[in-house]
């Protein structure tokens, strides 16, 4: 019967999958079926951990991270979770070899969070973007590449690449809530309270030179993920775009979204771009 809580627990983690993002979702859903799971139960890990330090206002974030954490650790002591967000990810853990390091340094930047605001050199800038985005791009690569170490080595800073981009990308279309709700910059020397185009321009160059390396490595990615992980970089260089050509000014008060529909354009021209063999 183990057998069948493992299979709930995945369903739940594609549960809070579909509701938190639906691009991410629909991305993961064109991966091959085989290494779906997988990446489903590391975005869900990750999104509970993410909720507990960004929205979950008026509770004690210390506590429900640091339990969130004990919890996790008592699961892999045990081989079980009876919250299945964390029993599935710990299945995910053990049968693709991720590494304990990785879960620390996500969990660091996570409970950074609570503590710091302000990021006043690139050295600090760079250690929360591995902690919270880099790793969560190696954990990707183990699922994609299914024990290949080789593999592994060859791809590992593409994907730590990708995972800054899209880490990046979402600092600057988060840039309200961030300031004005949660009192945080993660860019250093960017002054949020008289952002202006230079200061977007610079960002801007900066991310699509993390694009640049990761499409290296999307085109040596296994087949079973290439789609998928292709579909969410061409998301996420679509709102970069978007994002270049909106004013600063509107960049500060509103939350800059994608449509449905040129998601589903995106979507189809990034078959068509697949199955042409270009990526």
């Amino acid at each position: 019967m183990k057998k069948l809580f493992d299979d709930v627990s995945f369903k739940c983690s594609v549960l809070v999958t579909k509701n938190y993002s639906t691009s991410f979702s629909m991305a993961v859903h064109i991966l091959a079926p085989s290494i779906r799971d997988g990446i489903y139960s590391i975005y869900g890990f990750v999104r509970f951990a993410d909720e507990i330090v960004d929205s979950f206002h008026g509770f004690d974030k210390q506590t429900l991270i640091d339990d969130f954490e004990k919890d996790y650790y008592k699961a892999q002591k045990f081989g079980i979770s009876l919250n299945p967000i964390l029993n599935s990810f710990l299945q995910t853990v053990n049968k693709y070899n991720i590494s304990d390091d990785m879960i620390q340094s996500f969990l660091k930047s996570m409970k950074m969070d609570l503590i710091k605001s302000d990021y006043h050199s690139k050295e600090e800038y760079d250690e929360y973007i591995y902690g919270s985005a880099d790793v969560v791009g190696l954990m990707c690569l183990k699922v994609f590449v299914n024990g290949d170490n080789d593999k592994y080595e060859l791809l590992k800073d593409e994907a730590m690449r990708l995972g800054s981009a899209f880490q990046k990308v979402n600092f600057l279309r988060d840039l309200k809530d961030d300031n004005l709700v949660l009192n945080r910059n993660y860019f250093p020397g960017v002054d949020l309270k008289s952002f202006d185009e230079n200061s977007k321009a610079m960002i801007i160059k900066e991310i699509e030179e993390d694009f640049r390396v990761a499409l290296q490595g999307i085109k040596k990615l296994p087949l079973e993920a290439k789609f998928g992980v292709y579909t969410a970089y061409v998301y996420y260089k679509k709102l970069l775009k978007k994002l270049e050509n909106t004013p600063c000014v509107e960049i500060r008060n509103s939350r800059i979204r994608i449509s449905n529909y040129t998601k589903g354009l995106l979507f189809a021209n990034s078959f068509v771009t697949y199955k042409l063999k270009l990526v």
